[in-house]
């Protein structure tokens, strides 16, 4: 948040006009200032109106104080508000999130036709046979034989890899990329990863040695629940 001692704080970018408000002082404050706020200094080029970002801090809008506040910007002039942004989470942001970084340790092995599906981190001490599949909104790590379909980030995460003890599936995804295991490597390979290679654009498989410089979340701060399959 930055620092400022007027109650609003306006900036003008590229794409239009960011408001800074205050978090210290009362939102009827605020308001109060908003409705005497002017922006003859920040014409329109072109006529078009003009887009606000709206920073609000460490403080939570329910849509009843949105739509004051998108109210009373807009009534000065050509100025569409289009979001609101805060730095506070709501409990089920927290919530999600913490599932979200959450590792299940599994014992099992996925046998052909068997789905293990879990949210979270996936920590599967056993094999995936042909024809089995394991899918994560987050990490897949395989202690064993990865020889299915292995399908991390579900949900959309495309940060979310895949590691396998010995890497021969038949299919890996993460997000909305599909890559099958390439024919040189039809043999299988030992302790190696698969992740999505950004400059690439596809799903590219490597030593486990090359997560050590890449920006990844591989260790876990969140507890492991233990199943026995």
């Amino acid at each position: 948040m930055h620092k400022f001692q007027q109650k609003i704080l306006i900036k003008g970018t590229k794409e239009g006009l960011t408001l800074y408000l205050n978090d210290d002082c009362s939102l009827q404050t605020l308001i109060d200032e908003l409705s005497q706020l002017e922006f003859s200094d920040y014409p329109s080029p072109t006529n078009q109106y003009v887009p606000i970002t709206v920073h609000v801090g460490k403080r939570y809008l329910h849509k009843e104080e949105k739509k004051q506040i998108e109210s009373i910007i807009e009534e000065k002039g050509q100025l569409l508000v289009k979001s609101f942004h805060s730095d506070v989470m709501l409990k089920s942001e927290a919530e999600q999130l913490a599932i979200d970084h959450e590792t299940t340790v599994i014992h099992k092995i996925v046998r052909s036709g068997q789905v293990l599906k879990e949210e979270g981190d996936i920590l599967l001490i056993g094999d995936v046979n042909p024809g089995g599949i394991v899918q994560a909104t987050g990490n897949i790590y395989v202690l064993g034989k990865l020889l299915g379909i292995a399908h991390a980030g579900i949900t959309g995460n495309r940060k979310a890899i895949i590691v396998a003890s010995y890497m021969n599936p038949s299919q890996l995804r993460i997000a909305d990329f599909i890559s099958r295991a390439p024919d040189y490597e039809s043999a299988g390979v030992y302790m190696e990863c698969g992740l999505i290679d950004q400059k690439e654009n596809r799903i590219v498989l490597n030593r486990l040695q090359t997560l050590l410089h890449k920006n990844l979340n591989v260790t876990a701060d969140s507890k492991g629940e233990c199943k026995n399959g």
